[in-house]
């Protein structure tokens, strides 16, 4: 079993809290926090240069998603995304996320959770994890915070 310890810090992303975000009660709305932990997501496959995939017709699904809500986001504001990764499977990959306001880095909005697997999309089965990921994931130093 993967511990908090387990994980490593690897991506932050500061992210602009849109008005549009929030429902009729004036917060964020509790789906738009999954949209935040997908930016995230999305962009850290941007920067290692893997987004869209491998370019062999195969890339990451998400299987399972969750979402713990500490404190209720509003307008205006930033919000920044902190992803962790945990060690590798085969062909999967449990990240965690934690929301906070850029005006409060100290307090926690929300934390996430996401399993990634890799699958040949035509099969539409799992394969083994790229070998830029798997290294880039490995030699992640820990980050204390």
């Amino acid at each position: 079993m993967t511990t908090h310890t387990d994980f490593h810090t690897v991506f932050e992303l500061s992210m602009p809290i849109r008005w549009g975000d929030m429902d009729a009660f004036g917060h964020v709305n509790n789906t738009v926090y999954f949209r935040y932990m997908e930016q995230v997501r999305i962009s850290w496959f941007e920067e290692i240069g893997l987004v869209g995939g491998n370019g062999e017709g195969q890339g990451p699904v998400i299987v399972n998603a969750s979402m713990e809500f500490l404190k209720q986001l509003q307008y205006p504001g930033d919000v920044i995304g902190r992803m962790s990764i945990g060690k590798p499977g085969r062909s999967s990959l449990d990240t965690r996320f934690e929301l906070y306001r850029a005006d409060a880095p100290g307090v926690p909005y929300a934390r996430g959770a996401a399993k990634i697997v890799w699958i040949d999309y035509a099969a539409g089965k799992s394969v083994p994890l790229p070998e830029q990921l798997r290294q880039i994931v490995e030699t992640a130093a820990p980050v204390t915070l």
